[in-house]
């Protein structure tokens, strides 16, 4: 168990990146021109009715202390209050997390099912006509920006053969899950590619490893010897490559549910930033970079339990 040491101390490690995360966000979302107040207001608002707005959420005092007041709604469990939704940032969010949240773990389940089985055919053809196609398209694939992929699809899918819905989220969860097909599948068919190349190859090296080797050396067949051996050890790499990928996958579901109208925190923060809403941005990039700072955490337990020799 010495192996998880790591679990004690790592968190305490992140703090520090949350911290100038916290810090980034606030510059640069106060560097963002106009003024909250005359936003909400109109441009016929009167300076007195703006400056009152400006107090009213703290907009008057100094960044510095702007800042600080930020911090303490933190510590206390809290995120200040929207200027354009009138209620909690917090309250505000927990109400758009499930679309992204089901968004993000119906793409990375997809990703996973997408690469693993395309990465084993191009392995297991190294160098043939099969593996040299996987590789062409899957680079490809790599540039195919997600909302020009995403309005393929709608024309595709919805226009064309109408069997899946254009925009929206639904209201049960089979309808949720058929709102969720097309946006999962615009942010699974870029992720996968990028799955994909790691896999294929951590998946030839270990065609070509000692271990392969010794275990056809006892008459073990191949298809035992790629999925009892060489899979599970190239798994690896691609657990981390996963975890990198994370943040620009959480960062993909801002462009794919404004393409898709999802009624999720992406879409929430496209909103707060064209209405100067600078308790909402805050909130949700605090959100998503704690998200990303778990899954990292939990990809790390993931690979130290697939590798005994990792140590964290």
């Amino acid at each position: 168990m010495h192996r998880y040491k790591f679990v004690l101390y790592r968190p305490l490690q992140f703090l520090p990146v949350l911290f100038g995360i916290s810090v980034i966000t606030f510059i640069l979302v106060r560097l963002i021109p106009g003024d909250p107040a005359r936003v909400l207001l109109g441009t016929r608002a009167t300076p007195e009715a703006i400056a009152r707005i400006r107090a009213q959420y703290g907009l008057d005092e100094p960044l510095l202390a702007q800042y600080f007041y930020f911090l303490r709604n933190l510590a206390d469990g809290e995120m200040g209050r929207s200027i354009l939704y009138k209620i909690d940032v917090l309250k505000l969010i927990a109400t758009r997390i499930e679309p992204t949240l089901m968004l993000v773990l119906c793409s990375m389940v997809l990703s996973v099912l997408i690469a693993v089985p395309v990465a084993a055919i191009a392995a297991r053809n190294h160098g043939r006509l099969a593996d040299q196609v996987i590789r062409i398209v899957s680079t490809f694939g790599i540039g195919f920006p997600p909302f020009w992929l995403g309005l393929m699809l709608i024309i595709l899918f919805s226009v064309e053969l109408a069997i899946l819905p254009v925009s929206g989220y639904g209201n049960t969860l089979s309808e949720k899950l058929a709102h969720l097909v097309l946006p999962s599948l615009t942010v699974s068919l870029s992720l996968s590619t990028v799955l994909a190349r790691s896999l294929r190859a951590a998946m030839v090296e270990g065609l070509r490893s000692d271990v392969a080797t010794a275990a056809r050396a006892r008459g073990m067949p191949e298809s035992i010897v790629f999925w009892r051996h060489v899979l599970p050890n190239s798994l690896v790499p691609t657990v981390n490559l996963l975890a990198v990928n994370i943040g620009w996958l959480i960062g993909g579901t801002v462009v794919v549910e404004t393409v898709f109208a999802l009624p999720g925190m992406g879409q929430l923060l496209v909103r707060a930033i064209f209405s100067r809403d600078y308790m909402v941005v805050q909130g949700v990039a605090m959100v998503f970079a704690c998200a990303t700072v778990l899954i990292n955490f939990l990809a790390d337990i993931v690979t130290v339990a697939l590798d005994p020799r990792v140590k964290l």
